[in-house]
């Protein structure tokens, strides 16, 4: 470990932050059994170094929430404030980012790969974007895909992938590949374990015990993880969130909701 980089010490658990002499779970290389790590939330070990530059690598990505790379738990952000002693500066460059990055999902904007001008869709059923910064400043159509961020290559209107290779949606490959779980507090019934959000898309796991709701961290939209319904709409027919819907398990979901605002849910599947 560099002398620069973060370290815990004693007085840390004085902060709240659970100090253990345990190998680094998120850096493997980091096993020295002297020093002084944290236990998060989730239950895994790190160093402060560590979590910060692996919420870094998080945000740069894009990321609008910061998850465990083992179990993909999410970590708040206050959390990581604290474990990651992140300095005033951090501090700002993590809020600013999150932020940024969250406004992204919300509002549906994208740097165009032409020009780097902020670009908002307005199509939601069409991944080919004209950019008329581009078209103007090249004299010439300029449309990219929204998906793959990369010029245009095949015919549109289309939403589901354009024809540069390697253009997909892991998020949807994400809802169609997942495994199924069991829901034993629910009657046993077995459905996808990742589900998007019904109101703003967010890809969320349901932690299989007692009932079949779940709260949506984002939007905070209550909805049946089985049969995608609202909590209240799904309570109407079965007077039980232990017992199977009416309706039964709802088919995998091959489109993602777009959040325009809190009052709105947009059915795309």
């Amino acid at each position: 470990m560099a002398s620069d980089e973060k370290r815990y010490d004693i007085s840390d658990s004085y902060l709240g932050i659970k100090l253990v002499r345990k190998s680094n779970d998120i850096d493997p290389c980091d096993d020295d059994p002297g020093v002084l790590r944290a236990e998060l939330s989730c239950g895994h070990i790190t160093n402060p170094q560590t979590l910060t530059d692996y919420c870094r690598i998080q945000l740069t990505d894009g990321k609008a929430e910061l998850r465990c790379p083992e179990c993909k738990d999410q970590w708040s952000y206050t959390e990581v404030r604290t474990l990651a002693k992140l300095t005033t500066e951090e501090q700002q460059y993590f809020e600013e980012t999150l932020a940024k990055n969250a406004t992204r999902k919300i509002v549906d904007i994208k740097n165009c790969p032409g020009c780097d001008w902020l670009i908002e869709r307005s199509d939601l059923s069409n991944l080919s974007v004209q950019c008329t910064i581009c078209c103007t400043k090249n004299k010439r159509t300029f449309e990219f895909c929204w998906q793959c961020l990369r010029e245009w290559k095949g015919h549109q209107p289309r939403s589901d992938r354009c024809d540069n290779e390697g253009c997909t949606n892991n998020d949807l490959d994400l809802l169609r590949d997942c495994a199924n779980i069991i829901l034993p507090d629910a009657a046993n019934i077995e459905c996808p374990a990742v589900r998007a959000c019904i109101t703003c898309g967010m890809l969320i796991n349901h932690n299989t015990a007692r009932c079949k709701s779940v709260t949506c961290p984002r939007c905070y939209t209550v909805f049946c993880f089985v049969c995608l319904k609202l909590k209240s709409v799904c309570w109407i027919t079965t007077k039980d969130h232990f017992k199977p819907c009416s309706d039964g398990v709802a088919q995998r979901q091959t489109a993602i909701p777009f959040w325009r605002d809190k009052q709105s849910i947009t059915n795309m599947f």
